[in-house]
């Protein structure tokens, strides 16, 4: 993970990982979207027929999106307002965009911690200053609001927050998103609001995007739609800053295929179908994790996730948990993504993924089990 800078950006260590094991494993128990759904399911779900595709024109889509799936996702995020709404190659362009175009370089930027390293790192890459609002393991990561006022003081251009929370799976209540936005508010900062794992939530109903004027808000269909593949993303912003995103997204990419604008605006138009899915699975799949975990009080720490698919669990013990995890991933090609890849102070945990199928992840915890015992009595040994 000594990668040098590229074009200025530290690397990312968790694409780093990635890049590396995840098309080379069998079983992933380590990636924070659900299980990915065929074509046959998709069409199932939505109600459509190969021959809906036939009337299709290969011609461009349009900066901000294609009209129908912009409404699609605008009705259901913005009250139908498109002009608040852009479409984007996933989450990844929206952060890319906006983090160099609602921020200048010196400016102070305070993110959660730990954190999506985009979330970061294109912002300091820029020459912004990044505050930590750290999540404590010790307070089961719950965000400490108190701490978070302490921390605007200094009156940063943008908050950036994540809930429900990757990779713990925390979240907040109605009531601390309101105060996220007054604190926000009273800073005069953008509230960067990352909504990937918004629709799927486990201990309470899902969260609307926040009511603020200097609000950014960016969602994915890969996390709870098992949409990875189709790389669509979208954006909620203020009108003004769309118009630039769509000025830089010119020498980038354009638009968004409308092949995949196609299969995107089903998805949004049946996604309370998708989610319900989806969640139902996850939730089925998360009371076996909670229930291994329990199993194993000295070799595991489990904070059960408040949505989301992922799980950061601390391994008390183990002497190597970067090295564990490739053991995993090379001689028993399970993939499960280590701590190390959201800061050298996680270090003794792992992301753990439970959104695809039972028995991968049946599969799965097995091995990190037998691993986690082999691993124990060589340093005890």
């Amino acid at each position: 993970m000594n990668t040098p800078d590229v074009a200025g950006v530290t690397p990312a260590r968790l694409e780093l990982w990635m890049r590396d094991y995840y098309h080379a494993v069998e079983y992933d128990i380590g990636s924070s979207g659900v299980r990915d759904l065929s074509m046959h399911e998709l069409r199932a779900l939505c109600g459509f027929d190969y021959a809906d595709l036939d009337a299709m024109v290969f011609h461009d889509s349009e900066s901000y999106g294609g009209t129908g799936l912009r409404a699609a996702l605008a009705d259901r995020w913005t009250g139908g307002d498109t002009d608040r709404m852009m479409v984007t190659h996933g989450s990844s362009e929206a952060i890319y965009l906006v983090m160099h175009l609602a921020l200048e370089p010196g400016d102070e930027i305070v993110v959660v911690d730990p954190a999506y390293q985009q979330l970061h790192d294109i912002a300091a890459a820029r020459g912004c200053r990044v505050v930590r609002w750290p999540l404590a393991a010790t307070d089961g990561f719950a965000p400490d609001l108190d701490r978070l006022r302490e921390l605007v003081r200094g009156r940063p251009r943008m908050i950036v927050v994540n809930f429900p929370h990757n990779p713990t799976g925390v979240s907040v209540t109605a009531a601390q998103q309101q105060e996220l936005v007054e604190i926000a508010e009273e800073a005069g900062a953008w509230l960067v609001w990352d909504h990937a794992f918004g629709e799927l939530t486990h201990t309470g109903a899902p969260l609307p995007l926040p009511e603020y004027e200097e609000a950014i808000c960016w969602g994915t269909f890969s996390k709870s739609y098992g949409l990875a593949g189709l790389r669509v993303g979208w954006c909620v912003a203020p009108p003004p800053l769309l118009a630039r995103m769509a000025e830089l997204r010119d020498y980038i990419a354009l638009y968004v295929s409308p092949v995949l604008e196609f299969f995107a605006e089903h998805a949004v138009r049946n996604a309370d179908s998708i989610v319900a899915l989806q969640r139902a699975h996850a939730q089925h799949n998360l009371s076996l994790l909670t229930d291994w975990a329990a199993g194993l009080p000295d070799h595991v720490a489990l904070v059960p996730p408040d949505g989301g698919v992922s799980a950061f669990l601390r391994l008390p013990g183990q002497s190597d948990v970067d090295r564990s995890c490739r053991t995993l991933a090379e001689r028993d090609k399970v993939l499960v993504v280590p701590g190390s890849c959201f800061g050298d102070r996680f270090a003794d945990h792992v992301r753990l993924g439970f959104g695809g199928t039972t028995e991968e992840l049946m599969i799965g915890l097995h091995a990190l089990e037998a691993v986690l015992r082999t691993d124990r009595a060589i340093v005890r040994s």
